[in-house]
């Protein structure tokens, strides 16, 4: 039970960590603004898919996950 509790326990902070980024992320101008974001509008239809703002955040992400793995 006690390997239970811990994993519990880091499942919490992840998702804490999360909803701060996902809280700090409106405050940058220019995540989900990349010019390779593809943003179709045609009458009262809109598409959006960012592209290279998912490329960038999946590099971001595998550098930190790798320096912490390094450890």
């Amino acid at each position: 039970m006690h390997e239970v509790g811990k994993l519990l326990l880091v499942f919490g902070v992840l998702l804490v960590l999360a909803g701060l980024a996902l809280m700090l992320v409106g405050r940058v101008p220019w995540l989900g603004r990349l010019p390779g974001d593809i943003h179709i509008e045609r009458g009262s239809w809109t598409f959006y898919f960012p592209l290279a703002t998912s490329l960038v955040l999946s590099a971001v992400l595998s550098l930190i996950l790798w320096i912490v793995g390094r450890r």
